[in-house]
């Protein structure tokens, strides 16, 4: 890691309403931002997230505003962790993610910053279909460990910059990644294996290089300068 940016403010606590639910966030703002990375979350997770949240501490050292938030509310999160349901309702992730990222663009504090979409598992595909609805607001897409496949036609229509990282012994995913990569055709799109990584990311350093290329991504195709011109 090689941070350039301190992060000197804390998080500022947000409800934001989106697609008749109230969420949760929490964001960060570094001096002089230089973009907003906004977190989905993926299977049974959610803005408390260890991992995407020490993602976000190294973003913001960066010199990125991160916003995580909860993708279900409290009642929907009860439900999921009994059944499961919710976390694979991609249609429902991406319309929160939608109104989240609208909150954003029109937010005094971030609707100068350009914005990009970090998922996570399932968040993954609820950030492509967000980039592919709202390509005027979605300027960069990385996903951690994702199932961009549950995309589907969406995909075609991504046209952010995307990055998609895997870990070297989730073989699985590796070929799901591999799939999508080929469907995205709109979009300049990269694959990066991380050696000895699972699904989590829990071997020692691998979190860390997942941040590393996400900050390394997010800094190159994220500048508040040209978000702002194209909303006036």
């Amino acid at each position: 890691m090689n941070p350039t940016t301190p992060t000197t403010t804390p998080p500022r606590p947000i409800r934001i309403t989106a697609a008749g639910a109230t969420l949760n966030g929490d964001l960060t703002l570094p001096p002089h931002p230089r973009g907003l990375v906004i977190f989905a979350h993926g299977s049974g997770s959610s803005r408390l997230s260890p991992r995407n949240r020490r993602v976000a501490e190294w973003l913001g050292q960066r010199g990125l505003a991160t916003l995580l938030f909860d993708l279900l509310t409290e009642a929907e999160e009860a439900v999921d962790v009994v059944t499961g349901t919710h976390r694979f309702d991609i249609a429902l992730l991406a319309t929160r993610l939608v109104g989240v990222v609208e909150w954003a663009a029109a937010d005094p504090d971030t609707r100068a910053l350009r914005i990009g979409c970090f998922g996570a598992s399932t968040g993954a595909a609820a950030a492509l279909v967000a980039a592919a609805t709202r390509p005027q607001l979605v300027g960069a897409v990385v996903s951690r460990g994702g199932r961009p496949d549950l995309a589907g036609p969406y995909l075609a229509r991504v046209e952010a910059p995307t990055l998609l990282i895997v870990g070297g012994r989730d073989a699985p995913v590796i070929e799901l990644n591999q799939t999508a990569l080929r469907a995205m055709t709109r979009a300049t799109v990269e694959l990066v294996i991380v050696p000895g990584a699972t699904h989590l990311f829990e071997e020692p350093g691998t979190l860390e290089r997942v941040a590393d290329l996400a900050g390394a991504w997010f800094a190159r195709y994220l500048e508040a300068a040209p978000a702002a011109a194209a909303r006036e």
